[in-house]
């Protein structure tokens, strides 16, 4: 629950200004991790549950495959638009009041879509439906940027991706049986009965995490920012967090913008980019290829995500220890004590050098098990074969985003939701372009060759990742001495 001087304490400290992360208990950040894992579930199950009804919903639309698949582009393209928004938003006025603004648009345009039929509502329905599940996961960086300290914060970015990885496989699967068994609207009125409840759990359960309203988690918000389990307790600091809510301004794209064109979080971002594009492409096209190339069913082909699904949630608890490990590892090489009750100064610590440690093993068996998921695919051999290739993708790319995410709120702790949302717009954009134009270079060059220029791609990201791990923190200490001459300058 949000601290007071007294259930403040962990570790035997006492919970107070100087102490950051100490006001919620490991008991309550595991509470909030959760929530925001399976909020975060609905923006990548959204996109995947719809595959399979892709030619049902054309046929009872009177519509082409084309114009259905476009409203999966138009989808990622707002996913990495509006979270740019939404982030800006959730730094000035609270991740709780902004968690329930965006879930009440996801099961708002998720019922509009189980209740139309015609092809112009499906496409913006859809485009308002990725409004509001496309901030979740920006959010939920913000969160845990908000509650975990720097040496623990990988740990908890792998449990939350537990909720993001594991919707890639359960949706194809359950929206191959919904459509089967009760048509393709099913799919909506599902969806959108699992965002109410959810809804209702973050509307009883979820804190007010915001550094600009209950600072470290010392002081209690009002309103809507406050859960409803903790409306009886009465804290200290209200009437300050009411001046500070009183001032409203107009959320702007800019400040994310600025954050993508920083030289080094830029670097982060452009690498994930890829990644998720090619994590996209290689599910977007897996259930059409399997049901061309080895004639599955719908549901069948829908299976077949599991062995995505299934690696990526068992990795991603073991590549947040990892990165947990990989922060203390850099700490003893360079001599430095990790503060486990303030949290380290990162501008003093080199976090490039620790994100960035273990990354080239993900990067190498992430881009060539991609080549080998190509061409399994190319030379129809047995199905085993792109379903094991796919297996080892799904570890691959969840160490490489969780080192990446974690390493762009690292460098912009005071606007994590903002750096996340900067994330998302890179990533959607680029993922947006490269589904658009896969058919194309299937029917062009096949996919062997596809996957082989993707991969290529993949492997060009090591050189610029390297030379931010290299020189990113020299840059940062240069960059932090400077402005504070050109401080003193002007004082």
């Amino acid at each position: 629950m949000l601290g007071t001087h007294e259930d403040g304490k962990e570790g035997g400290h006492d919970c107070d200004r100087t102490q950051p992360y100490t006001c919620f208990s490991t008991t309550k950040k595991r509470l909030i991790v959760f929530l925001v894992a399976v909020a975060g579930f609905f923006s990548p199950f959204s996109a995947f549950i719809f595959f399979p009804a892709i030619d049902d919903v054309a046929a009872a639309l009177r519509t082409t495959v084309q114009l259905v698949n476009l409203t999966i582009t138009l989808y990622l393209i707002i996913q990495g638009v509006v979270p740019s928004v939404f982030g800006e938003v959730s730094e000035r006025f609270g991740r709780r009041p902004t968690y329930l603004t965006v879930l009440i648009i996801y099961v708002t345009a998720s019922i509009g879509l189980a209740l139309q039929d015609s092809y112009g509502a499906l496409l913006v329905l859809r485009m308002l439906q990725s409004a509001g599940s496309s901030g979740t996961i920006a959010l939920a960086y913000g969160v845990i940027a908000d509650i975990a300290a720097p040496h623990e914060r990988g740990g908890y970015v792998g449990a939350a991706h537990v909720g993001f990885n594991s919707a890639p496989s359960l949706g194809p699967i359950l929206g191959g049986v919904l459509t089967q068994k009760t048509g393709w609207k099913s799919i909506f009125w599902f969806m959108a009965g699992l965002a109410s409840l959810v809804l209702i759990l973050i509307l009883l359960l979820l804190p007010e995490t915001s550094r600009s309203l209950v600072d470290n988690g010392r002081l209690s918000p009002t309103g809507i920012n406050r859960a409803l389990v903790d409306l009886a307790r009465r804290h200290r600091g209200e009437e300050q967090i009411q001046m500070h809510r009183a001032r409203l301004k107009v959320p702007s794209i800019m400040p994310p913008l600025r954050i993508i064109f920083q030289r080094g979080t830029g670097t982060v971002m452009a690498s994930n980019a890829v990644f998720y594009m090619k994590y996209s492409c290689v599910l977007a096209s897996l259930a059409p290829l399997l049901q061309e190339l080895h004639e599955l069913s719908v549901l069948q082909s829908g299976l077949c995500y599991l062995s995505f699904g299934v690696s990526c949630a068992a990795a991603s608890y073991g590549v947040g220890q990892i990165a947990n490990y990989d922060y203390r590892a850099t700490a003893r090489a360079h001599g430095l004590a990790v503060d486990r009750v303030k949290g380290d100064e990162l501008l003093q610590f080199p976090i490039e050098k620790a994100r960035l440690r273990t990354i080239w093993v993900y990067i190498f068996l992430s881009s060539s098990c991609t080549l080998g998921y190509g061409w399994s695919v190319e030379s129809r051999t047995h199905l085993a074969a792109p379903l094991s290739m796919l297996f080892l993708i799904g570890f691959a790319v969840t160490g490489i985003f969780n080192v990446l995410n974690t390493l762009v709120v690292d460098l912009n702790p005071h606007q994590p939701a903002t750096a996340s949302a900067a994330v998302s717009i890179t990533r959607c954009l680029c993922a947006a372009a490269g589904v658009s134009v896969l058919q194309l270079l299937f029917n062009a060059i096949g996919p062997g060759w596809t996957f082989t220029v993707i991969s290529a791609l993949c492997f060009l990201t090591v050189p610029p990742l390297w030379l931010e791990r290299q020189s990113g923190w020299e840059r940062r200490l240069a960059k932090a001495q400077a402005q504070s001459r050109q401080a003193e300058l002007h004082g």
